[in-house]
């Protein structure tokens, strides 16, 4: 079993930065690609920012420049850096890697259960 981990949710103030965790543990290995994702009532999950094992990252337009994906292979980490945060970043953040187990054949994702991000004007 994998368990994903998210922390770092908050409300904050426009303007403000937050820091976003997610720990994978359990039968996982090889975590090749790492990404965050939000989603916003009534909407469609969508790509914030990933990144890869040789540290190549990808964000959306929304998020160039203002946010910072990294990553620690070591402890199965990975952290979303928002600064400049605005009201419409306001969602439900949710981690998802992609990785193999012990168990089941070849690469799989698994998502983590979400952290809610709150941007008041």
């Amino acid at each position: 079993q994998v368990q994903l981990v998210e922390s770092g949710g908050e409300s904050v103030q426009a303007g403000g930065s937050l820091t976003l965790s997610c720990t994978a543990s359990g039968n996982i290995f090889g975590i090749d690609v790492s990404g965050w994702y939000r989603q916003t009532p009534g909407k469609q999950r969508e790509l914030v920012a990933s990144i890869i094992s040789d540290g190549i990252t990808n964000y959306a337009d929304s998020a160039k420049g203002r946010f910072t994906i990294s990553r620690d292979d070591l402890k199965n980490t990975m952290t979303l850096q928002m600064n400049g945060l605005k009201p419409e970043d306001t969602a439900v953040y949710y981690c998802k890697v992609r990785g193999r187990s012990f168990t089941t054949p070849g690469y799989n994702e698994y998502w983590g259960q979400g952290t809610q991000v709150t941007v008041s004007s």
